[in-house]
């Protein structure tokens, strides 16, 4: 079982073990299991229990099983050493015996926490028998021109390259782990043949002997790589792990640079990058998170520069550790979990989205087993590789390959393409660059953003049957919002020839420029006559001055009514003045700042229509408009931090290579 740090050495600590050896609490694992494993006293429980916990820290809970089942013979102090026996004991694929012990637990502890780990791992066992036994059409085999008695894992294949970690040249020795340092690797592939004759270590500036580096992605043209890099061979530091990147330029590899986005006080990991290469997804044990690793993304801004650091949320993170993501052609997220239902540690695991909402799927048998199994990527939709320290291997983790030959398989990617606009003084429909564009799902939630380039373009990917907001942001425009939805424009997979399908459409949004003192007519409000209270239509168009409002922070505003002329130029003075300040009560009752609006009444002072005769000429004239009296602009292009300068090298991909991503 691969026990390096770039893997999961991430050791979380989720309870303390006061009892315990202070060796343990320092992260020298391997130090006590050399010590006590093979001179154990079978009748001490403390002792079976520190074996059996520095075997569970190191990743190797499956042969803490005998330590653990000693400690409670004996009767331990630590309650949670049930907990942790069953987990060994699933492990073990005894699952069985597991959820006896869990039950058992459940009934009698005291730890809340722990009590609400066991019952997901129950939960989990009383929903094997789901997939357990399900069909699936993946056939694996392993690798063995590239594994050794080492470990080779998180395979990332790119330009008939196939890149790995491992341990296979020995080294010095990880204290905690009692294994080689990691470095990284490449091998030419066609496919899954590998010619080992052209097998070598990375540059030197990427591999050090010292340090363990791992679990890589590389952009496109194989120029740009970002990796996990850290524990120096400290027993302590465990949380020494982060993402790093560096730049192949002038027939050298540039000395690699720590990403802005590392957390300080956790480990940073396991990276891989969106098709398109505009997202980072790792994962991190970052605070804020729902277990001990999550999965994050960030976006790649248009200075080259990752920005926006998300959680994927509870869907995808559960209080166990997910990691090793990957995103394929399909838009489909493949990562590893050990708390979702699955066989053993981590499994693959599959997340899709389904008319708005996220679908997970275990992967089943073989691809997964009651050992390890991470690390998935994709060389194209029906092959690729993952790493497994399964039996049968030919040392700790392996490197395998997969087919899926479902007969069924079709795959329909949908795309949405838009333009920003905006128009000039002619009243002529004009492109508007570097606008920042924002997809939005039915739930509010944000899926996707995009910055428009000179031709004020912007592309996403779109799901079947689903509701969608855009929103436009420039500075100097009013945010805009545009619905958009593929409802009832799905394609019909079983009428489908081809294996890959795609589905575009088009749509734009239309982007006003802030002109101050500019009036800007609110349709369809409409008061009963001689009255001003807001009717439930007219509610309707005040709400979306609600969303300007939200949207537009930085605008102050007037809202002004206006009346025709069938009336007293007095009482329609006074008319549009209650109503004026009757929608501007609307609007501050939604919660908009009183100070940022303020209400006036014009009557007839202002036509449109100075001579008006017909009903449809006295209406343009009955309306209200609002105005911007002030505007302090924010800038919306990401600017980077006051005072810092990024030069060529400290971007992830320079701005051309952006462009032409």
């Amino acid at each position: 079982m691969a026990r390096s740090c770039i893997r999961f050495t991430l050791v979380i600590f989720i309870f303390g073990c006061s009892s315990l050896d202070k060796s343990i609490n320092q992260g020298a694992y391997e130090q006590i299991i050399s010590k006590y494993k093979d001179n154990l006293d079978k009748n001490n429980p403390e002792l079976n229990y520190m074996v059996g916990e520095a075997y569970r820290k190191s990743n190797r809970i499956k042969d803490a099983l005998p330590y653990y089942a000693a400690a409670i013979k004996e009767g331990v102090s630590d309650e949670e050493a049930s907990y942790y026996y069953a987990r060994s004991l699933k492990a073990n694929s005894d699952y069985d015996q597991a959820k006896k012990v869990l039950e058992q637990y459940i009934a009698r502890s005291r730890n809340q926490k722990v009590q609400d780990l066991a019952r997901i791992e129950l939960d989990n066992l009383d929903n094997l028998e789901d997939f357990k036994e399900k069909d699936t059409y993946y056939r694996v085999k392993n690798m063995e021109a590239i594994n050794t008695s080492g470990a080779e894992y998180a395979p990332v294949y790119t330009n008939n390259y196939l890149y790995f970690t491992s341990n296979r040249d020995g080294g010095k020795i990880y204290k905690s782990t009692g294994t080689p340092f990691t470095d990284l690797y490449r091998i030419r592939t066609k496919g899954a043949n590998a010619n080992v004759r052209t097998l070598e270590a990375l540059d030197p500036a990427i591999n050090h002997a010292d340090v363990n580096e791992g679990s890589i992605t590389i952009s496109k043209d194989g120029t740009s790589i970002i990796f996990a890099k850290g524990n120096t061979g400290k027993v302590t530091g465990n949380n020494e792990v982060n993402l790093y990147f560096t730049r192949f330029r002038n027939g050298t590899w540039l000395e690699p640079r720590p990403l802005s986005i590392n957390d300080p006080d956790a480990w940073d990991s396991t990276p891989t990058l969106s098709p398109d290469g505009t997202t980072l997804y790792f994962s991190s044990t970052r605070d804020g998170g729902y277990g001990g690793a999550d999965i994050y993304s960030a976006k790649l801004n248009r200075r080259g520069r990752w920005v926006d650091v998300r959680n994927l949320g509870p869907e995808i993170n559960t209080p166990g550790n997910e990691m090793f993501p990957f995103v394929s052609d399909d838009g489909s997220l493949y990562f590893a979990s050990d708390k979702h239902p699955g066989f053993g540690n981590l499994d693959i695991f599959k997340a899709e989205r389904r008319r708005g909402h996220i679908t997970i799927e275990n992967l089943g048998r073989p691809m997964n087993s009651s050992a390890d199994d991470f690390g998935l990527y994709e060389f194209n939709l029906t092959r690729g590789f993952f790493s497994s320290n399964r039996r049968g291997g030919k040392g700790d983790d392996d490197v395998y390959t997969f087919v899926n030959d479902d007969p069924n398989l079709r795959v329909v990617n949908y795309f949405l393409t838009g333009t920003t606009v905006t128009a000039d003084d002619g009243g002529e429909e004009i492109t508007v660059s570097n606008t920042k564009v924002t997809l939005v799902g039915e739930d509010g939630s944000i899926l996707d953003e995009a910055f428009t380039g000179e031709d004020g373009q912007f592309n996403f990917r779109v799901y079947s049957e689903e509701k969608y907001e855009l929103i436009g942001e420039k500075t100097d425009y009013f945010t805009t919002r545009k619905k958009f939805s593929t409802i009832g424009k799905s394609v019909d997979r079983t009428k489908l020839t081809e294996f890959i399908t795609n589905v575009d459409f088009e749509t734009s949004i239309f982007l006003d420029r802030i002109v101050i003192e500019k009036p800007v007519v609110l349709n369809n409000i409409y008061y009963d006559l001689d009255k001003w209270d807001i009717r439930p239509d007219a509610a309707v168009v005040l709400d979306s001055m609600v969303t300007i409002m939200e949207d537009n922070p930085e605008i102050y505003i007037e809202l002004g009514s206006h009346t025709d002329v069938r009336a007293d130029d007095s009482y329609n003075l006074d008319l549009s003045w209650k109503r004026a300040r009757s929608a501007v009560s609307y609007i501050i009752q939604k919660g908009v700042d009183a100070t940022r609006i303020t209400a006036k009444g014009y009557g007839e002072t202002v036509l449109i229509v100075s001579n008006a005769k017909t009903e449809e000429e006295h209406q343009r004239n009955r309306r209200t408009e609002f105005k911007v009296l002030r505007y302090n602009p924010k800038d919306r292009s990401e600017d980077l931090p006051p005072d810092e300068e990024l030069d060529e090298y400290d971007r992830f991909f320079s701005p051309e290579d952006f462009d032409d991503q």
